[in-house]
């Protein structure tokens, strides 16, 4: 495929390089996939990074959503250079040692002291030159990556082999490199864990959470590293790490622990384990590298091999290998009572619910996965008591997981999240109509990722008055720099959605939400109101601003909702906001229409946008 020359490119190269997006997940199983429909590519030892060009300038962001552009500065002007008018890459960032192996100690040490070692494996392009190629299957979108990745140089192409993934493996290890990642050659980029994605180690590692130490009796300041990890949304004891610092990481990690002593036990742990230990808060990060799990649940022969900055406490969960027949096939979760009613004026049963949520797991899991959510529960039907759940003790099964979150009282509750199909549809099994989420993700849930004015129109107001709302509130957006974006709720307003980059903290975003509600008010009082009493909102559409606090939730994209028709929560371009008739528009019957939607290229930049909080 021929390139434009660098004055062409520059000519057409006036956008901002393509915002972040959620990045694929792998799941880790027990053996490489048999079978000719497999790619097979290497596992680097680094750190997972989307790369944006466009415009002439290039970003840098961890899987979190985190801005690390000025950590991989070297690494960016290669980007840059790249032969595109822009692009979205995902790869990862390394360090190759002597023999040509990537190493996370090297890379840690590379961005202490010198960028410029550091190299970055592409291995999926999400979008070229304007176009979304999320929905093409893999074998294309890395026949299009090729063409654009040099061979040699900072920024390279990582390639593949077809099939035979268990000899490949079995290479790998030998060599001792970490491991290897198969994906399905005809798959589809989603933006969530996934069963087309499968990750197969050679050496057992992960991330665990450091909750203390015990100190040393010789000259270095600790002997060992106390870990934990979460289960279940609690913080479970783990054991300890004696080994893998030097002089200078032992310094490093003292001054970074000293300031989060604590008097009370981090975790619950054997007596004998935690003698002389010395806890501190659980804000660390640690790469740890171990031979197995004993029965109790602690490592075996760990050792420490640096830490992880790019992700959070709350996302630190223990690691099992899945059968991997059982994770690369489609969800089958079984839905019992089928031909139950669950909509009796739409004739909508559980089992259509199922089924519409299946289908629409793609689409929907980038905006509801990995982020707490609390389910709106109907077990006997939307005419039937309903009720918020945003808790559970395990009764939802292992695919819906759990997110340890510190509530107000200091106490630390498990919420829910889910991050496949399969703990979608447990949710549906469970009675489950709607799903709200939090704005913001598991892998940093004190930085939102957007923001979210509900426009609420008080009874008697017609549908053309929300409209009109809309686009008043969007111009108010607008003129603060923030691109946004609508959303049907299937209920009786309009969400105005605009995205974020996750840095601001919520009372910054909460604070900013409720002083524009409150000056769009005061700007057109005949309309507007942001006052909570409902006595005071006759006759105005109320913006409520309340849903971006810490905590709040709001109705996710594609949820069916618990209200007559079976309507559910649609994402709407501007141009279609101009002449949609309702807020329920859209219903859990139109999958095919709705799947066809959001995969069409006016809907394929829906929601996503590079912008930071404005100051007002």
């Amino acid at each position: 495929m021929a390139r434009r020359s660098a004055p062409d490119r520059a000519k057409s190269a006036a956008g901002n390089p393509p915002a972040f997006r959620p990045v694929q997940l792998a799941r880790l199983v027990d053996v490489a996939p048999a079978g000719s429909g497999w790619l097979h590519e290497m596992k680097y030892d680094g750190y997972r990074l989307l790369v944006a060009v466009g415009g002439g300038e290039a970003r840098a962001y961890t899987r979190s959503g985190l801005d690390w552009s000025g950590r991989f500065a070297p690494l960016l002007t290669a980007v840059a250079a790249l032969d595109v008018e822009s692009a979205l890459i995902d790869g990862e960032a390394v360090v190759l040692d002597a023999d040509g192996r990537s190493n996370f100690q090297a890379l840690q040490n590379a961005l202490r002291n010198d960028a410029g070692k550091i190299a970055y494996y592409a291995f999926d392009l999400l979008e070229l030159d304007g176009e979304d190629l999320t929905d093409r299957p893999l074998t294309e979108r890395k026949a299009r990556l090729e063409t654009i990745v040099p061979g040699r140089g900072r920024i390279r192409y990582s390639d593949h082999i077809e099939g035979s993934g268990e000899r490949l493996f079995a290479r790998f290890c030998k060599a001792g490199l970490e491991g290897v990642i198969s994906k399905r050659a005809d798959s589809r980029y989603v933006g969530a864990r996934s069963g087309s994605w499968l990750k197969i180690k050679c050496i057992r590692r992960q991330e665990f959470v450091i909750v203390g130490w015990t100190p040393s009796d010789k000259a270095r300041g600790f002997r060992s590293l106390m870990l934990g990890a979460h289960e279940r949304g609690r913080l479970r004891y783990a054991g300890k790490v004696g080994t893998g610092f030097d002089a200078a990481e032992l310094r490093r990690l003292e001054a970074l622990m000293k300031p989060l002593a604590r008097r009370s036990p981090t975790v619950q742990a054997p007596p004998a384990e935690v003698r002389d230990a010395r806890w501190i808060e659980p804000r660390l990060v640690a790469e740890i590298a171990y031979a197995e799990r004993t029965r109790k649940g602690t490592l075996r022969h760990p050792s420490y091999l640096g830490l992880r900055e790019d992700k959070k406490v709350q996302s630190i969960e223990f690691e099992t290998e899945e059968d991997v027949t059982m994770a690369s096939e489609p969800a089958a979760v079984p839905i019992s009572s089928r031909d139950r009613v669950i909509f009796p004026e739409a004739g909508v049963t559980k089992g259509d619910l199922a089924d519409y949520y299946a289908a629409m797991a793609p689409v929907m899991l980038p905006w509801a996965g990995s982020r707490p959510i609390s389910l709106v529960r109907c077990p006997q039907g939307r005419a039937k008591k309903c009720f918020f759940q945003k808790h559970d003790t395990g009764s939802f099964g292992e695919a819906v997981k759990h997110v340890a979150i510190e509530e107000k009282d200091g106490e630390t509750e498990p919420y829910i999240y889910i991050d496949t199909p399969e703990g979608l549809l447990s949710c549906v099994q469970m009675g489950t109509i709607e799903f709200h989420g939090w704005g913001a993700r598991i892998e940093d849930i004190e930085k939102p990722d957007r923001l979210v004015f509900d426009l609420d129109p008080d009874t008697g107001l017609d549908f053309a008055a929300v409209r009109a709302a809309a686009f008043r509130f969007r111009a108010i957006l607008t003129s603060l720099g923030l691109q946004s974006f609508p959303m049907l709720t299937g209920g009786k307003g309009v969400h105005v959605i605009a995205p974020l980059v996750p840095r601001a903290d919520w009372d910054e975003v909460k604070d900013f939400a409720r002083r524009l509600a409150l000056a769009a008010a005061q700007a057109d009082p005949d309309k507007f109101t942001a006052a909570l009493p409902k006595a005071k909102r006759k006759g105005k559409i109320f913006i409520d601003y309340l849903r971006n606090q810490r905590g709040a939730t709001a109705v996710m994209p594609y949820s069916a909702r618990a209200r007559e028709g079976a309507p559910v929560a649609a994402p709407l371009t501007w141009k279609e906001m101009a002449t949609i008739d309702k807020p329920s528009h859209f219903h859990v019957t139109d999958t095919a229409i709705l799947l066809k939607r959001a995969r069409s290229k006016a809907l394929a930049g829906w929601g996503r946008a590079e912008q930071d909080l404005p100051d007002l």
